[in-house]
């Protein structure tokens, strides 16, 4: 077997045991999906989102596809929080936290701090009886069997499911708030549809003293 065929067979599996990991959410899609809908839209405060390493640069995805969506969210380093930027964070808010263990050390160590300051919190895990999942207020199992890593280490598989378990929250609570191709353009400003809704021909044109003249003569 050559090369190009090696290569396209690995793709092709990566592929595959990605899309088994985002058919396995649509079988966990539960109650607990639910009332983290109903948390979100019932809070007077922000979704504030916390993850490390490949967990956290899908948090930061997923905070800005909230905030782009019509739910205000931000991210926070876990690692941060604990030198400081617990600060950020009100009573009124809910966190978002995201780990595949649900045992991850930076964000198990906030949790006494986030029971007794009573910040509601909704877990991302891929393990429903992990310290995390059992911690929070509402768990989104994002379990996967095996990730796309034919060493079964890396994350891709559970990133996938984690990212996609993002979106499908985010789209929920769109659908849930009425949000417009208005309201995503004021969210997008400098995007084509942004520009496309919002500016005016005001806004672009000359008039008086800025208007180009030429002498005649």
């Amino acid at each position: 077997m050559n090369q190009s065929s090696d290569l396209i067979q690995s793709a092709q599996r990566t592929i595959r045991l990605e899309i088994e990991a985002i058919q396995g959410l649509l079988e966990r899609l539960d109650g607990d999906f639910v009332r983290a809908c109903e948390m979100i839209l019932a809070s007077k405060g922000r979704v504030v989102v916390v993850g490390m390493g490949k967990s956290g640069h899908v948090g930061k995805k997923i905070a800005a596809t909230l905030a782009s969506t019509g739910t205000t969210s931000f991210f926070v380093h876990p690692a941060e929080a604990s030198h400081g930027d617990m600060g950020m964070i009100t009573r009124d808010d809910i966190i978002l936290a995201l780990s595949n263990s649900g045992s991850t050390n930076e964000i198990v160590t906030l949790l006494p701090l986030i029971k007794r300051l009573g910040i509601r919190m909704i877990s991302l895990t891929g393990d429903p009886e992990s310290i995390l999942a059992r911690a929070a207020d509402i768990n989104l199992n994002a379990h996967v069997v095996h990730e796309a890593c034919p060493l079964n280490l890396a994350p891709t598989s559970s990133t996938t499911a984690a990212l996609v378990m993002g979106d499908a929250l985010a789209v929920a609570l769109l659908d849930a708030r009425g949000f417009t191709a208005e309201d995503f353009a004021f969210s997008h400003p400098g995007g084509a549809l942004g520009r496309r809704l919002l500016l005016k021909v005001e806004n672009v044109m000359h008039s008086g003293d800025a208007l180009p003249s030429v002498q005649r003569g």
